[in-house]
């Protein structure tokens, strides 16, 4: 027991109470924890206009690796560009991580559609591959949802290979803004960034360590 006579009475009172309201916290979220068993290989949707669904995704990358889980990365649109994360993978991590750029830019860099679309269906003909590889725990498909959104790829397939071909204990994450409804309503995770403040407003460019 700690030593409480020289702890002002109300001093006392208010980590009794502290005391008290955690161990009914605790105990309601054992009761809740007790409930939840097994393992499942999650569908993830990470959406919306707000900074960090591909930096989540990249985490949870990380996270793979550092428990030696095998894991894969397909990317739609930044392909082309030089990245911190891929810099990182593919010179430290290759054993453990697959990274396959397939994107060749944004839509208005690249000015062709047709191109656009060939490049989209190519990397999700990888990822099925990827996902389908009964080595590879997790697979990250960063900003396949502009590609979904532009029509690039068929939402309806997509949609239907995650809900019948995908492995029952691989996870899947889908990246980029504009999730189709679809999607998200598969998913049994999804989370919607939600844009406040960004610094490209206010005349600051993409910086290296923060955006790449």
């Amino acid at each position: 027991m700690p030593d409480t006579s020289d702890t002002p009475p109300a001093a006392i009172s208010l980590e009794a109470r502290h005391a008290s309201k955690m161990a009914k916290k605790k105990a309601a979220r054992d009761k809740i924890m007790a409930t939840k068993e097994g393992e499942k290989g999650l569908v993830i949707v990470l959406t919306g206009a707000g900074k960090g669904k591909s930096s989540s995704g990249f985490g949870m990358i990380l996270r793979c690796i550092a428990h030696q889980m095998p894991c894969a990365v397909v990317q739609f649109i930044k392909g082309a560009w030089d990245t911190g994360e891929r810099r990182l993978i593919e010179a430290h991590f290759a054993d453990l991580c697959q990274f396959h750029a397939m994107g060749e830019g944004f839509t208005w860099e690249t000015q062709d559609r047709a191109r656009d679309i060939a490049a989209a269906q190519a990397g999700w003909a990888k990822a099925k591959a990827l996902i389908l590889d009964p080595t590879i725990r997790f697979v990250l498909l960063d900003e396949i949802n502009i590609a979904l959104r532009y029509d690039y790829l068929d939402v309806a397939e997509v949609v239907r290979f995650l809900r019948e071909e995908k492995p029952p204990l691989t996870h899947v994450v889908l990246t980029g803004r504009n999730a189709p409804e679809a999607l998200i309503e598969l998913a049994d995770l999804a989370t919607e960034m939600t844009l406040l403040k960004h610094p490209f407003r206010s005349g600051i460019k993409a910086q290296k360590g923060v955006e790449f």
